[in-house]
């Protein structure tokens, strides 16, 4: 990964930058602010908001949309699949394969001129299925 001061981003959209590259986590945006405001007390909603969009079109971040509100901050860039718990809202991160035969078919299903295909795994987490 890029050094992020080597970026010639301002300090605050450093501050956001590392803030999601050090999560472990899919954060969402009001979770971004509460990170970077320990970072940078002075920094505002709006701030970290415009930051994220920035970032996300740069290409330096990741966003992950489940509806029309519910929008999550990735540090990882390339295609990937996600498992996401319908009880406690835990999601992970899943490496699979996915055959060109099922992006065709969901294409002609749809009629929509396919980029990718990422899949949602929902379910129960370890934690809340008691394994």
């Amino acid at each position: 990964m890029e050094n992020i001061e080597s970026l010639g981003l301002t300090k605050q959209r450093q501050t956001v930058l590392q803030v999601i590259r050090e999560s472990d986590k899919h954060l969402t945006a009001n979770e971004v602010f509460d990170d970077a405001r320990r970072l940078m007390p002075g920094i505002s909603f709006a701030t970290v908001y415009n930051s994220l969009n920035y970032l996300k079109k740069e290409g330096l971040i990741g966003e992950i949309k489940f509806g029309m509100d519910a929008n999550l901050y990735d540090r990882k860039l390339t295609r990937h699949d996600h498992a996401l718990c319908n009880r406690c809202g835990k999601l992970v991160d899943l490496e699979l394969s996915i055959p060109n035969a099922l992006l065709e078919e969901a294409a002609n299903r749809s009629k929509f001129k396919p980029d990718t295909i990422e899949l949602t795994l929902r379910g129960l987490c370890p934690e809340c299925s008691g394994q």
